[in-house]
């Protein structure tokens, strides 16, 4: 046994905690010992609901977002603008974008970018399924808001080539987002506005 820890069970858990983006182990040490101080049902509850989430959560069948429904509730809605559909790297951005209150369409999760230095390939993202939507004629406009780095433009590009024969017009998030940025760390009014202001995309990057 470690010596640094008095119990195996502690360091376990704390093993487990540590694994989690951004937790270092002092970070988890102090999640454990909170969850030690709780009753054994708060315990059983937290325990229980990351279980259901991983057993029971679904992906929509048309964007790939998380849904406890085969389609989720921004697709089921009548009231989005079903012609309007903006591509994202992952389901973190629907949210940041959602939060903004200024985009009223659908939206397509491919799940990450292209990224050969990782071994992400386009054939690993939901690429495919974009296309196959826009080739069923009812969408007018594809918002390309990924991350404005080398990573994003390249799969930017990539999208570019498989959708310009099609009669659908392409654009981009204004450079209101700075070179470099993730959307997850971009202001909700400065994201807003370069949604609104967004320009064409001709494929250059």
């Amino acid at each position: 046994m470690n010596q640094q820890y008095p119990s195996v069970l502690l360091e376990k858990a704390i093993n487990e905690f540590s694994k989690l983006p951004g937790i270092g182990r002092k970070t988890a040490l102090r999640l454990v010992l909170h969850l030690l101080r709780q009753d054994k049902a708060t315990v059983e509850l937290f325990g229980n609901s990351i279980i259901k989430l991983k057993n029971e959560v679904k992906y929509c069948k048309v964007c790939h977002n998380i849904s406890d429904t085969e389609v989720c509730q921004i697709c089921a809605n009548p009231n989005r603008d079903a012609s309007l559909v903006c591509v994202v790297e992952n389901i973190r951005d629907v949210m940041i974008i959602e939060s903004t209150q200024q985009f009223r369409g659908l939206y397509h999760v491919l799940g990450g970018v292209i990224s050969p230095m990782d071994g992400v390939g386009p054939n690993d993202l939901q690429i495919e399924s974009l296309v196959e939507r826009a080739s069923k004629g009812d969408i007018k406009e594809v918002i390309l808001a990924l991350s404005t780095t080398m990573e994003g433009d390249t799969t930017n590009f990539y999208i570019y080539r498989k959708l310009e024969k099609m009669d659908v017009k392409l654009s981009i998030l204004a450079r209101g987002v700075s070179i470099g940025d993730e959307l997850e760390y971009t202001d909700e009014v400065t994201l807003g506005k370069s949604i609104i202001n967004r320009t064409l995309f001709t494929g250059n990057i």
